[in-house]
This record gives structure tokens, sequence and C-alpha cells, in this order.
């Protein structure tokens, strides 16, 4: 949101209180609050008819910073609030005063404020500059009858910005105006899934804002030398966290936020899927499963999609008989084989539903403003939405799920959760301009903690499309609704190299696009690269993607990229417990691992799958890649031939190769990758 137009003026309709002058500084043990006046002081008048804004600095942990800024600070606090640690206190955080200046210091992260005079702090690292708030970042603003608190943090030159969520646009997020505010809009626009405000930038430090609304970004764009964000209402808090590298921001973010759990080992082998709207039954089911088999092309985990259940009816959580006569008798043959079994679901209740009027009539769903339950007609005709701010509708919703779950079933595909109205009523009144993004976590949070309980620690996973910040708790999370093209096959990558430096551990995709239908030239390039995913699920919406589908070849293609995965689980495994102890992701950005390389700081085009070996996926029908490698020794994984790093690579690659290259000189524990 813009509030300026240029450097002299204002947006039309806009209105501006900026603190100017410093009036107090209240020291307390661990924190420091500076209080700005919007008056320059010139005598006792200059008291009269002002606005005071505060700013309370505080550390949760060492090399972290807590800012919360404030007008009105009577005013009672809003829920939903995101699932912090709220209770950690950083007892090491000092408060040193001189004449001019306050610091306090938490760690290797400083903030400096004036003790008097004009308004402004910065932050340092080591000693060194880092960020700061200039004058007339901070603002106080009233645009179209609602007010706003704005902060801008001032970059270095050349410093870029990533993360904020998954973004399918460009990679580094400078020069980019974007909105906190989960959307179901496919991958091939500015809107997002799965929205998180938090960034990561080059310097090797992240900012999360601490608010589960919308908040809106100007990376670079109202003012080129900063990034601003803001939000409505009266107050604005955010953390800095030190790093100094992206790495050590992230363990530092997710001590935070939550970091992802351990996975089952099943979750990593391969995904079949039934796809959206093709016709199958019990039959076809097991004819494709068999058929797998006799290929050499083993699946850990077999999904059923939407038409398990009756058309009309989603939610019901009830098998369509005509299709499916024997549900527990086909479960339990596909078990047999070793598979585990995923069903589809969605928070959204039709009125065609059998169990929609127990709902409705138990105030399980949410409410208009009247009082009445709140409908729509999108997705299915009459629809009610789930409160899961009520615990008796938590209960009632997976009470549905355990009957599935005794069944046979093992994991849920958790989708939608996007489309959330601000026009309702929740149940513990939390605000629902705060729950837009927040109803995602708390709807996956519903899911996973059920499958914890009955499965156990380390066997729950969800297959989620939306999320939030602290979202990685209940993974995995795949990429939305691409299309079967090359340029959507890169646009999916970048929105999962944006999403996995925002806390995320674990990224799926719907391998060779779930719109439309691949040809045999992009199934088996984007083969190749699902299996070189954390998670790997063959998946559409009208058409299947067996591999016999497609071409002889296609399926020659899966059952090497499936059995290369196979072999190199010990690995994935060890970075999946990366992922779960420091919050590093399995999917990483080439500047995660080698932020001293300026080249890194743009290439989205390739990654690192954990930290040694580097991926580099063919966009072009006729297999020509150029791809760069960092200074060090490599080791390709598919020919053994060695060379040393440090420039770019262009090569043509056939269907059963693409760039894969090991670093050696990330150590022996790594010797499962000789291939």
């Amino acid at each position: 949101m813009k509030f300026d137009y240029g450097q002299w003026m204002l947006q039309p309709g806009t209105e501006a209180i900026y603190p100017l002058t410093v009036t107090h500084v209240e020291v307390e043990a661990h924190a420091v609050t500076l209080s700005g006046y919007n008056h320059h002081v010139h005598g006792r008048g200059s008291f009269i008819d002002g606005t005071l804004i505060t700013a309370r600095f505080s550390s949760p942990m060492p090399n972290v910073i807590r800012v919360q800024l404030n007008h009105f600070k009577g005013r009672r606090e809003r829920l939903p609030a995101f699932a912090l640690d709220y209770g950690l206190h950083n007892d090491d955080a000092e408060v040193r005063c001189d004449e001019t200046q306050v610091w306090l210091n938490a760690g290797r992260l400083a903030v400096q404020m004036p003790r008097s005079g004009e308004w402004r702090f910065a932050f340092y690292r080591d000693g060194e500059p880092l960020t700061a708030s200039e004058p007339h970042a901070v603002g106080l603003f009233k645009q179209n009858g609602e007010t706003y608190l704005r902060e801008q943090l001032s970059l270095q030159v050349g410093e870029t910005i990533y993360g904020l969520g998954e973004r399918f646009g460009p990679f580094i997020k400078n020069g980019q105006s974007l909105d906190i505010w989960n959307h179901d809009a496919g991958t091939n626009s500015e809107y997002a899934y799965k929205n998180v405000p938090f960034y990561l930038t080059s310097q090797g430090y992240g900012v999360l804002v601490n608010h589960p609304g919308q908040v809106s970004y100007e990376v670079g764009t109202s003012h080129v030398s900063r990034v601003q964000f803001s939000t409505q209402g009266h107050s604005l808090e955010y953390y800095i966290f030190a790093g100094p590298t992206p790495k050590d921001a992230l363990e530092q973010y997710t001590a935070l936020s939550g970091r992802p759990p351990k996975l089952p080992d099943w979750s990593f082998g391969l995904w079949l899927s039934t796809s959206f709207t093709t016709n199958y039954n019990e039959e076809d089911i097991l004819n494709n499963i068999d058929r797998m088999e006799e290929l050499d092309i083993p699946i850990s985990v077999f999904h059923f999609d939407c038409f398990w259940m009756r058309e009309l009816t989603w939610t019901s959580f009830l098998w369509d008989e005509r299709n499916f006569p024997d549900p527990e008798g086909l479960l339990r043959r596909i078990k047999e084989k070793g598979i585990k079994i995923c069903l589809w679901i969605n928070p959204y209740i039709a009125e065609s539903s059998i169990i929609f009027d127990e709902a409705a009539q138990q105030g399980y769903l949410l409410k208009n403003k009247e009082g009445d339950t709140f409908q729509a007609d999108f997705w299915q005709p009459g629809i009610g939405l789930v409160d899961f701010t009520n615990p008796a509708a938590r209960e009632w919703y997976t009470g549905h799920l355990k009957r599935l779950l005794d069944m046979g079933v093992d994991s849920f595909k958790t989708d939608f959760g996007e489309r959330i109205p601000t026009d309702v009523v929740y149940y513990d009144g939390s605000d629902p301009e705060r729950m837009h993004n927040y109803y995602a976590y708390l709807y996956n949070q519903t899911v996973f903690d059920l499958l914890r309980r009955e499965k156990g620690d380390g066997e729950a996973v969800v297959f989620a499309r939306s999320g939030t910040a602290g979202s990685q708790r209940f993974p995995v999370h795949w990429g939305g609704d691409n299309t079967s093209n090359y340029p959507s096959m890169a646009e999916t990558l970048r929105g999962g190299l944006s999403l996995c430096l925002s806390g995320f551990g674990y990224w799926s995709h719907d391998i060779s696009g779930f719109n439309d239908t691949a040809t045999p030239d992009l199934y088996k390039r984007w083969v190749a690269f699902g299996l070189f995913s954390s998670h790997s699920r063959l998946h559409g919406a009208n058409s299947a993607k067996m591999p016999w589908l497609f071409d002889d070849e296609s399926i020659e293609v899966l059952r090497f990229f499936n059995h290369l995965k196979a072999r190199l689980m010990p690995y994935l495994l060890d970075m999946g417990r990366e992922a779960s102890v420091h919050g590093w992701p399995m999917l990483r950005a080439m500047l995660l691992e080698f932020p001293n390389d300026p080249t890194c700081r743009y290439l989205d085009q390739q990654y690192m799958l954990g930290s040694a070996l580097l991926v580099a996926p063919v966009f072009h029908p006729a297999g020509r890649v150029t791809y760069y490698l960092p200074a060090g020794e490599w080791r390709n994984l598919l020919t053994g031939l060695t060379t040393k790093g440090g420039g770019w690579h262009s090569e043509t690659h056939d269907y059963f190769s693409l760039p894969l290259w090991v670093n050696t000189e990330r150590g022996a524990q790594w010797a499962c990758l000789n291939f």
C-alpha cells in the first residue's frame, strides 16, 4: 500500500503523522521504550494537540530484537495472534546509555536510539550498520477512512529481498508491491495460497511482521532504498533476526515460530493420485496400482481425490457407494501391497452434504453478522465453513476423520482454506481480517494434531495447500494449481524457493502440471524435477498422470528417477532431520548454501536439495540447460565426473539426465551419494 507520492507529497486522500522528536526514553532491565512526538518542540506551547507514538524494544532470545510500535496503547488486543513463543526472554540482553544514545544489546544484534532530538533508530550486527528506521519511516496514516501504521527499514546498496511466502513471480522481491493475503488463484500471478509476513535479505538477516492478517509490503518501490510494511490499525510489531547468514536467520525465526516435525520415511516416496475429475472406481484404481507394480515403479502413497465422495456433497466424509461399494476392503487390498492411503478433504460443508444440518444447528459453521450460518455458492452450492475457533466444531470435524482413519486411511490432503470471508462472526470473537490467513493455520493444525494423536509422533503428514507463518509445523505443503507448460514449471520452482525461504521445511508440486495435459516431452522433464523434490506426487485436474498415458519412454524415465530417489533416501532423510532440528528447508535456494557468492543471489532455475546436492531442472524441449556451479569441488551424481566450480555451464541432456552435482567438500557423511 502506497502512502507517499514520491519524496515530497502524499497519495491523494492521504493524511500522515510522523514521530519527529524524541520526548522520553524509558529504560528497563532488558528493554527500552522510545517515545516520539509529532511536533518539533520550541517551547511549552509545542506540547499542545500532538500525537505520541512509542517504540518498545526487547529481546526474546539472543540475536533477536522485538519492536512494538504503538499509537493509543489502551486499545484491546485483537485475536488471533501467531503461535509464537511469547514467553521467551533473553536475560542476557543489556541496556547501556551514554549522554546522547541508548543501546539494547542482544548478542550480535543491537539497536541504537537517541536520548533526545530527532526520532530514528538503527540496528547493528557485530558493531556494523545493518538496517535502520530513519526519519519519517514510521508513520500513522489515514487513507480511505482507515488508519494504518507504517514502518520502513533501510536497504544497503545492492541488498536483495526474498521470501514473503509462496511467490510465483520474480524470485527477488525488490521492486514489488505485495500483500500478505491468501488467495485461491493458481500459480501464474502475484497472488499466492501461502502468504508469510517474513523476509530474508542478502545481508543475512530476517524480518517478521507479527500480524496474521493483511500486511502490505512495498519492497524498494514506494521508497527505493527501503522495505516498507504496514498494517491497518494503531499498532505494528516486528522482529529482526540477526543471522549473520540466511541459514542462521531461518534457524532463529523457526525457533520462535515453530519448526516442521520429523516426517515418516514413507512420505518421501512416490505419491500416485486418481487426479481430480478423471473417471475412476475401485477397479480402475487397483488396475493402475497393479500396473505400476508390474512396471517396477513402486509407489508409497495412493491418493483419492475429491470424487471418493459423491458430487455436490463435499465435504460429507462418506464414500460414494456407486464407485466404492466396499471401501474398507479396497483400502485393505491397497495396504496389503505396502502402500499408504491419502484422502482429499476440505473445510467447506455443502448444504447437500448429509452433515450440513447438524453442523449448522450446532453452531459448527461460521455465521454472518445477522447470526445466520454464512453460506456461499462457490466450489459447491451453499457451502458453509467450519469454525475452527470452536472447540466443539474441531472435535466434530476430527470425529469424522477418525472414522476414516479407523478404516485404514493414513493421511489427508487438506485442500482449500484460502477463500475465507471477512464479513463473518467467529465463535471465539476473532477479528475476521486477522483470521483470513490464519484460518489455514487452524484448519491444518486440527487435522495434523489428530493424525499425530492417532498415528503417533513421526507418522503424521498432511498434503496442504494454504498456510501462513507457523504453518510449517503441519507439513507437507504443495504448490497449488500449476499448468502443463515450461513457464509454469519454472514458476512452480520460484514459488517453492520463496516458500522455503519463509520457514517451510518440505515442499511438493503436481508433477507435469495440474491444469491441462503435458506433452510427453514436458512430462519426462518434470518427472526428473519432481523426483528431486522432498515430496513427489503425480496429480492432475482432468487427466491422470500415469506414465503409460504419455509414451513408452515416460515409463522408463519415471522408473529411472523413482529408483534414483530411493537410492538417495538416506541422504534425504538426513536433510529432513535438519529441517526439523534447525528449520532449514530441504529445497534450498543457492544463496542459502553459498551466501558469500554474489552470483547465487539471483539464481532461481536451480537449487540445492539439502546441503550437498545441486539440481538444475531442464526447462527447454531441446534439453538445453545453463546453470552455475559455485566455487569448490563437484562430482556429477550420474557420471562420476569431477570438476572445479566457480563458473557457468551450458549443456544438452536427454530425458534420463539433468545437471546433478554433489559438493564433495560437504563432508564424508554424504558418501551415500557416490553413484
